[in-house]
């Protein structure tokens, strides 16, 4: 009997040992490409010393090597090394079909990156919306803000600096990725780098990238080395790393909605994505009859006559706002011209034009002649309009939608774009008060000095969407 029982307790112990330790899956033998297939290019994969090494090639394109086994909820870990000037990235959640671009790869890409940008462990939607998880990188000061469950919260902030130094140069780095449900995040070297929700893609095939080099002989020959690539499937929730409440900024790419971290941080959607609520016309008492539509979940400003407010006009919130954090994905048209303002009277100008405010610009700046008027271009993309000009060199994914946000906090307001602080300022002051007299402002008595006030989107006669409205309140 006693034999029984410590048989019994053995047992247990060892069934309850193998229950916390993770099964992990090899999908590299060391040895044999087994179980992989190469798409799309003709770039060269080999094996040596227990290790997968793609050579870049001169007249292709992009090249994978996929698993053939398509994967959805996972843990993947791999080592890696790459030649300088040479891009690289492993696709996960991925697919290669006939009816899509005659079955060019898309999806999800944990990026691989050696150049200054160091972008390394970033996300990036490959043939599809571009940049999701870019490491866009700003030293200027940020604001520490407190969340519902009292947590502080420096916002904002970079998407993450300690991630673009993580990665190591001409060494073995390590890589995690986990996806789980609507969750992305990445680590490169047990650093955090990428924090995403997304839902567009829920399983898929593991891809290595060798990065297509056009004719550049200089990039030929080049290597890409993967080794100790393994997938956990099982026991996911048990083992995957806790959340880090004060760790690196979510991003929510699902559009229109609040991902729990967002909704613990106090965010609000400022636009439900479905209706017109919470907005109006600048110079009506309803929304817009004409030149404004709500379309699979964009709000879209007609094209007109490329007039300043002459089709559907303004449109702005129903409320009045103070302290806040704004953010806005937007998506331009060739050639076109818009703008966010805040601290909007609408009051100040019932004639013709746009409502009177300070302006986040938005603007095709290769393609409409406003972004050659005005002073040093100040009249340029993320510029505060006709007053403060952005950096030239500025983070815009053309074709894409890209993410503006407005900082105000008191007397101090920030413009950012896509993660990049563009510039910030104080206003209340002499020196405002004397650019704004040297702007086309200067006839708007206090103009920008405003203790509150609404937030607007501007029609100026050409398409721009716009999605994801949100806002977070300061005190």
């Amino acid at each position: 009997m006693k034999k029984q029982v410590f048989l019994f307790i053995m047992m247990t112990v060892f069934i309850a040992a193998s229950a916390q330790e993770p099964h992990w899956q090899d999908l590299f033998n060391g040895k044999k490409l087994k179980g992989w297939t190469k798409l799309n290019g003709t770039a060269e994969y080999k094996v040596q010393d227990n290790t997968i090494i793609g050579i870049s090639k001169m007249g292709t394109p992009n090249t994978f090597l996929a698993t053939e086994k398509m994967y959805d909820d996972f843990i993947l870990e791999f080592e890696f090394k790459v030649d300088e000037g040479l891009n690289s990235g492993v696709q996960f959640r991925s697919n290669s079909l006939k009816n899509y671009q005659d079955g060019r790869v898309h999806g999800y890409q944990f990026e691989i990156d050696p150049s200054d940008r160091a972008w390394t462990g970033g996300i990036y939607d490959e043939a599809r919306r571009g940049w999701l998880y870019p490491l866009t990188y700003n030293t200027l000061k940020a604001i520490v803000v407190k969340s519902d469950d009292n947590n502080k919260c420096v916002y904002p902030a970079t998407y993450n600096p300690l991630a673009q130094k993580a990665f190591k140069k001409n060494k073995w780095n390590k890589a995690r990725i986990e996806a789980i449900g609507n969750s992305i995040r990445t680590w490169v070297n047990e650093i955090p780098c990428a924090d995403l929700i997304d839902d567009m893609t829920k399983s898929g095939f593991i891809a290595l990238q060798v990065h297509g080099i056009g004719n550049n002989e200089t990039l030929a020959g080049k290597t890409v080395s993967w080794r100790n690539i393994r997938i956990l499937t099982e026991n996911l929730e048990q083992f995957k790393t806790p959340e880090d409440k004060n760790g690196i900024i979510q991003i929510n790419a699902i559009p229109n909605t609040l991902s729990e971290k967002e909704e613990r941080e106090g965010w609000k959607l400022l636009w439900d994505g479905k209706t017109t609520a919470g907005w109006k016309g600048a110079k009506l008492s309803g929304f817009p009859e004409k030149g404004w539509i709500v379309e699979d979940g964009i709000l879209k400003v007609l094209k007109g006559s490329g007039g300043e407010s002459t089709n559907g006009g303004d449109i702005i919130t129903t409320k009045k706002f103070k302290n806040f954090i704004l953010k806005v994905d937007f998506k331009i048209t060739k050639g076109a011209n818009s703008g966010i303002k805040y601290f909007v009277d609408p009051d100040l100008n019932k004639g013709e034009g746009s409502a009177i405010g300070c302006e986040f610009q938005i603007l095709d700046d290769n393609n409409h002649p406003d972004a050659k008027l005005g002073v040093k271009g100040n009249r340029k993309l993320g510029s505060l309009y006709d007053l403060i000009p952005a950096p030239e060199n500025k983070p815009f994914f053309n074709g894409f939608f890209n993410t503006a946000m407005i900082v105000v906090k008191g007397n101090h307001v920030e413009h950012w774009l896509n993660g990049v602080k563009l510039l910030e300022y104080e206003r209340n002051n002499p020196m405002w008060n004397a650019l704004v007299a040297y702007s086309k402002y200067k006839d708007w008595p206090n103009f920008g000095n405003l203790r509150e006030g609404h937030i607007l989107l501007q029609d100026h006669g050409d398409e721009v969407w716009f999605r994801n409205i949100k806002i977070k309140e300061l005190e």
